[in-house]
């Protein structure tokens, strides 16, 4: 089923929403490479990294509704798609899409002629969900800084193709 999602700008007060929305969906996503019972979602340190990314004129970010409902965000910045979390009842259903074509529209309108973007190494799910949509792996990898420090892989797509 595909919901009509309403995009937005998140506001300078919405680092709390924008956390909560994040560990909601990162919670059941990454739940195998983060158990919450060893490693439990770094609330703070996240909320202070909604609030840096608020307060920096090079990033954009934006809150996916339905009607009221706050069920996904997207934020670009620097030629990234820097994040895409949808909570958990609403995958499937067109938000995640939504939110990425917005991203990458977004970016191809800053002048951008390519996109990247980091996911987890073992997020299977998100990596399907990126190649359906043109991206290929760069090759690159990073260690991810929460513990217990697992791999990103980088990826990469042409911006002047259909979005």
């Amino acid at each position: 089923m595909v919901l009509a999602v309403s995009i937005e700008p998140a506001r300078e007060d919405d680092a709390d929403l924008l956390t909560q929305v994040q560990q909601a969906a990162a919670v059941a996503a990454f739940g195998h490479i983060f158990p919450q019972d060893l490693y439990p979602f770094p609330t703070e340190t996240i909320r202070a990294g909604w609030v840096s990314a608020l307060a920096d004129a090079n990033v954009e970010t934006y809150l996916g509704r339905i009607t009221t409902e706050a069920v996904g965000l997207v934020s670009i910045g620097y030629g990234y798609l820097r994040t895409l979390y949808v909570v958990p009842d609403h995958w499937r259903t067109g938000v995640g899409s939504a939110l990425h074509d917005h991203g990458l529209g977004r970016l191809k309108e800053l002048g951008f002629s390519e996109a990247r973007l980091w996911t987890l190494t073992d997020n299977a799910q998100a990596q399907r969900f990126y190649e359906r949509r043109g991206w290929t792996t760069t090759g690159a990898t990073r260690v991810v800084p929460f513990p217990p420090n697992p791999s990103d892989i980088e990826y990469r797509r042409p911006l002047d193709t259909t979005i």
